[in-house]
């Protein structure tokens, strides 16, 4: 694969275990003890996509999230040793693209890490697909949304949560199935993520957010222009 993926955690047991599995997946492996070092890496290193540990010292993850988002759309997944769904909330809130509980199965995780990677670097030789709704406009070939002619600067997790949405104007998903279709694979305790994801989507749309309407009960669609 080459692609390069950094890991930051100041548990040097656990980077040596996620760095062994990557590796064997043909990944080459950046590692970090804190946030801030990750930073550094990001910029100088430029990664294709970072672990972050919520809880490091000297800059912890969110802090380092946040400031490697104003300068980077790489994918991020947060690491946490609490199932605390605040945490995953600023996390997601902060522009990461996904989130894994700690203790982890160091073969799902890999899975995982596969998943974003398909999701940011998908085969550039498919043929472009422009949807629109509104003056919404996606390319998914470039990866890119206009509003009006203005380009919106997603994350990777919101881009694909639009273009499942946008791809079926007027049909209702539920939250499994967004979540099926922007993280490749769904588990329960994860629905939420998705409001989240809407909640910001809807913020960066403006006046537009209100294309995309909530289906009480059932989870969410993008409205029809028919």
């Amino acid at each position: 694969m080459g692609r390069k993926i950094l890991i930051a955690d100041d548990d040097a047991q656990l980077r040596r275990t996620v760095r062994a599995y990557l590796e064997e997946a043909g990944f080459t492996v950046l590692a970090a003890e804190n946030g801030k070092d990750a930073l550094f890496s990001v910029r100088h290193e430029q990664p294709d996509l970072v672990l972050l540990d919520v809880m490091t010292p000297e800059m912890d993850g969110f802090e380092a999230a946040r400031l490697i988002r104003k300068e980077s759309a790489v994918p991020i997944i947060m690491l946490t040793a609490r199932d605390d769904e605040a945490d995953q909330t600023v996390g997601l809130e902060l522009g990461a693209d996904d989130y894994v509980t700690k203790p982890f199965s160091p073969r799902v995780l890999v899975a995982r890490v596969k998943a974003a990677l398909r999701r940011a670097y998908g085969d550039l030789a498919s043929e472009p697909v422009v949807l629109r709704v509104g003056g919404l406009r996606l390319n998914e070939e470039a990866r890119e949304v206009t509003l009006d002619g203005q380009t919106l600067d997603l994350t990777r997790s919101e881009f694909d949560l639009l273009a499942a949405l946008i791809a079926r104007p007027g049909r209702a998903f539920t939250r499994m199935e967004l979540l099926e279709r922007t993280q490749g694979e769904a588990f329960a305790a994860y629905e939420r993520t998705i409001d989240v994801h809407i909640k910001n989507l809807r913020a960066k749309l403006g006046a537009a957010g209100d294309l995309i309407e909530t289906v009480y009960g059932v989870g969410y669609r993008m409205r029809s222009d028919e």
